[in-house]
């Protein structure tokens, strides 16, 4: 059983490898010379797993955002020639988001970078150790939504 100083620590220790792990992710990013940011990385990588191109409310559910927060990052991406807007085959007056030729080969090295940032935080772990932490992660993320809206 953990005390409630126990379970201050391991959410303090949680806040700052998520802290480092930004920092090591953004590096690798700036690195590869990807000129994105993580949140439009992120955006990128969520818009690669639709089936079809998806409208921004999609994309704002999916990222669990407001629409607003979508649209500048989309107006960014566009910006900079990895996505774009096209209109919905069946009701004009929907716009959909794709990816470009230039967004799949961002992807492609944004998959090359997150790499790169995983193995250098998890460098110092054992192959047995990181096999026990990718199921302890597991439990964390798979846990009920419920729990999460009591805190």
């Amino acid at each position: 059983m953990t005390s409630p100083d126990s379970d201050g620590l391991l959410a303090e220790q949680l806040l700052r490898l998520t802290r480092r792990l930004h920092r090591i992710q953004k590096r690798h990013l700036e690195e590869h010379a990807l000129g994105i940011t993580p949140a439009q990385s992120r955006l990128l990588r969520t818009l690669a797993h639709f089936g079809e191109p998806p409208r921004m409310a999609d994309l704002a559910q999916s990222l669990e955002v407001v629409p607003r927060a979508v649209t500048t990052l989309v107006d960014g991406l566009e910006t900079s020639g990895k996505v774009r807007r096209v209109p919905d085959p069946a009701n004009r007056r929907v716009i959909r988001i794709e990816l470009t030729d230039d967004g799949r080969a961002t992807l492609r090295a944004l998959h090359h970078a997150r790499r790169a940032a995983a193995e250098e935080i998890l460098a110092p772990l054992t192959g047995e150790q990181r096999e026990t932490l990718g199921g302890l992660l597991d439990t964390l993320v798979s846990a009920a939504p419920t729990q999460e809206r009591h805190c």
